[in-house]
């Protein structure tokens, strides 16, 4: 499973003569390596996949760049890369729903389904949780990955690898919609147009919000964002300063009450603006994990009754993701936007366009 595996010699063949299993392994800063990974064996519930398309986390950039991610701290080399999709190439005795030829996305998480927030359904907070690339776990930039079965979910003949791979980061965004209950009467603001801010306005879209207003310090950024769909767009400032003109500016595009903030960025700014926007009665999500602290205006937006949600992950998004895919109610092939094959030169390539922003959303590799 995800928590198996490991580094071991030079590349070549494996001892039976096969292809030997290559990952992309995090070795310190600013290093990784493709090497050897042994992966573990099938497990009677488990089954092997091969990767086709990996796309890059700014999680991922996080841990080459420093080493950490929030309190994730790599002490020991990993294998990076957990937004996936493949092929399965072999199934474990035990195995009913798939078989091998099956086209899969997959959910990097595994849960032990022993401790209470397991058993009341929210998996997601479980403290033995075992995710790709969250250390010490490997994860899933490779050529092959042993995984549990029911963690694979069969894409429909329409939706491809790559978009499988794109369930993922789209899965935070359905997450945060069920979390702040969206639907056809829901006026959503997003605060920040990255990967993660576009993914939630294409959630609420396909959750029924009539109106979606997106902010960004980027220019660039918001004119991606309103090619997707987002009704109006508001350019700000990294300046505190700015909060009550902005929210103001903000008021204006949406034309009526802010119901649901999203901050998909994470900062004492951009969640100022959004407890600020927010209308009496409402609600903001807090999605994206810029600052760990923050010094926010807290007890004007109780007195107003603003709910504020945390989220965590995403806990059964996959099928849905899958469906919106299907059915075309959300095209994340857009955001999609530089692709990159699986050699030593361009995975660093890859990861320094993912780093360097920019006009990049999602880099992906192709395997």
């Amino acid at each position: 499973m995800g928590k198996g595996g490991k580094s071991h010699g030079g590349a070549g063949e494996g001892k039976d003569g096969q292809e030997e299993n290559m990952a992309a392994w995090l070795l310190g800063i600013n290093n990784l390596k493709i090497q050897p990974f042994k992966l573990p064996p099938l497990g009677p519930h488990d089954v092997r996949v091969r990767m086709k398309a990996v796309g890059i986390c700014g999680s991922d950039v996080h841990y080459l760049k420093k080493m950490r991610c929030a309190d994730f701290v790599v002490k020991e080399p990993m294998v990076i890369g957990h937004e996936c999709a493949g092929v399965i190439e072999d199934v474990g005795s035990e195995v009913k729903s798939l078989v091998p030829g099956d086209r899969v996305a997959l959910e990097p998480g595994i849960s032990c389904w022993r401790c209470n927030l397991c058993k009341e359904g929210r998996y997601n907070l479980c403290p033995e949780m075992k995710f790709f690339a969250t250390p010490p776990v490997h994860g899933s930039l490779a050529n092959q990955v042993v995984h549990p079965a029911d963690l694979c979910f069969k894409l429909p003949d329409n939706v491809s690898l790559e978009e499988g791979a794109m369930c993922e980061p789209l899965s935070v965004g359905v997450h945060a919609c069920r979390r702040a209950d969206i639907g056809p009467e829901t006026n959503v603001l997003v605060m920040g147009a990255g990967p993660i801010g576009l993914v939630s306005m294409l959630a609420a879209r396909a959750f029924g919000a009539p109106r979606i207003v997106i902010v960004d310090v980027d220019d660039q950024r918001l004119s991606v964002a309103k090619e997707l769909g987002a009704n109006e767009t508001v350019k700000v400032s990294t300046n505190i300063q700015d909060v009550a003109e902005e929210v103001a500016q903000i008021q204006k595009a949406m034309g009526g009450g802010v119901d649901v903030s999203f901050d998909c960025a994470g900062f004492n700014k951009t969640m100022s603006t959004a407890l600020s926007a927010t209308r009496p009665g409402g609600k903001v999500c807090l999605v994206g994990m810029g600052h760990s602290e923050m010094t926010i205006p807290l007890t004007p937006a109780a007195a107003r009754e603003v709910d504020v949600v945390g989220i965590f992950r995403y806990k059964n998004t996959w099928p849905l993701c899958i469906e919106f895919l299907r059915s075309g109610k959300i095209d994340v092939k857009p955001l999609i936007t530089h692709r990159f094959g699986f050699s030593q030169r361009e995975v660093e390539e890859a990861f320094e366009t993912s780093a360097r922003g920019g006009n990049a959303i999602k880099v992906m590799f192709n395997l």
